[in-house]
């Protein structure tokens, strides 16, 4: 049985297909993004009760696509000259000026709110095909020594969706035994007490068991070692965000860019290296990095950076289609074939069969 790939891959891949599901609003090549994240999830994923995640974020997503144009037709937005439907309009105060409850509601519109709420449910697809292909609990394992009072934290977040999944599962499974299976708004108010009462259960169980092996303790470290490796370490994120925003505005100073970018690396790097000293750890069977997760890495990397660097005459205009006035929104070329590059890890890693 072969190992199941770095979760680290599988996260990087997902925050790459997530960058590019953030430079458009085409609806076509936001589709073709859910396409290829659900098709590695459901390819790659291995036979653990986080497997299913994919689907619950997908129906999240759905239920997020409709509250946003929910919210467009009752309080408006965008409009335009083709009136669809003419609401009933709720007078409001003058300090209330520029707000409004009913109205008309214009094509242009509501197709822009519909791109705007898929491209919300495409970042959401993404994060639920991480979740399906990952395993949170190894992922702590690969971080920092530094940070593993917070990537505790994090871990344990990252788990919420996963658990509720399997919490689902094992109570739908156990009423279906039972001779009742109930369907639609019955279902939910059936399952969801128990559903989270045993998700509720299982993160106790997680956090009793990370704190009875030290998990989130300082480990006797000296108040000046804690405080010397909180200063880098928030030095070095300061930095960072400094050195990002002089690189992506161009009427800042030239000294704001990559001399603070670069100073603000070397601090989070000396943080992060003066933190490890601190906790000592001991790995059965290490994760690693090969060619598989390399490749898994590499092919997300493909998909952003041709969405990224596409021009216009290869897609990049075609990005952001118009809304007023409506436009067909057509199929960017150059974005496309990265994202086709993006299934590479449906070639190379196998789901494990029992």
């Amino acid at each position: 049985m072969s190992r199941a790939p770095h979760p680290g891959a599988w996260w990087l891949w997902a925050v790459a297909l997530a960058t590019v599901a953030g430079r458009t609003t085409n609806p076509v090549l936001l589709g073709l993004v859910i396409a290829v994240a659900g098709l590695v999830a459901v390819t790659c994923r291995d036979d653990t009760p986080w497997a299913d995640s994919y689907g619950v974020f997908l129906k999240f997503g759905l239920v997020v696509l409709g509250v946003r144009v929910l919210f467009h037709v009752v309080l408006g937005g965008v409009g335009g000259p083709t009136t669809l439907v003419a609401l009933p309009e709720v007078p409001l105060p003058d300090w209330a000026r520029g707000i409004r409850l009913g109205g008309p509601v214009s094509a242009e519109g509501l197709v822009f709110a519909l791109c705007q709420g898929l491209q919300l449910a495409t970042l959401l697809c993404c994060v639920g095909a991480a979740n399906a292909l990952a395993n949170a609990k190894r992922l702590l394992r690969t971080l920092p020594a530094a940070l593993y009072e917070v990537s505790v934290a994090v871990v344990v977040a990252m788990t919420v969706a996963p658990q509720l999944v399997a919490s689902a599962r094992s109570v739908r499974r156990a009423r279906a035994l039972r001779g009742d299976a109930p369907r639609g708004v019955r279902a939910v108010k059936v399952l969801m007490a128990p559903v989270l009462e045993d998700a509720f259960d299982r993160s106790l169980v997680l956090a009793a068991a990370m704190d009875s092996r030290g998990y989130g303790r300082n480990a006797g470290l000296p108040a000046p070692a804690r405080a010397l490796t909180g200063a880098l370490v928030l030095g070095g994120l300061a930095g960072l965000c400094v050195g990002a925003y002089g690189l992506l505005d161009s009427t800042a100073p030239a000294l704001v860019g990559v001399p603070v970018l670069v100073l603000g690396a070397a601090l989070a790097v000396a943080g992060l290296w003066t933190g490890s000293r601190r906790v000592r750890r001991s790995r059965y069977r290490p994760d690693t990095w090969g060619p598989r997760e390399l490749l898994i890495i590499a092919s997300g990397a493909v998909a952003a950076l041709a969405t990224l660097v596409a021009p216009a005459h290869l897609g990049g205009a075609a990005l952001v289609p118009s809304t007023v006035p409506l436009e067909v929104p057509t199929l960017p070329l150059l974005p496309a074939l990265g994202l086709l590059c993006a299934l590479a890890p449906v070639l190379t890693v196998r789901r494990k069969t029992p």
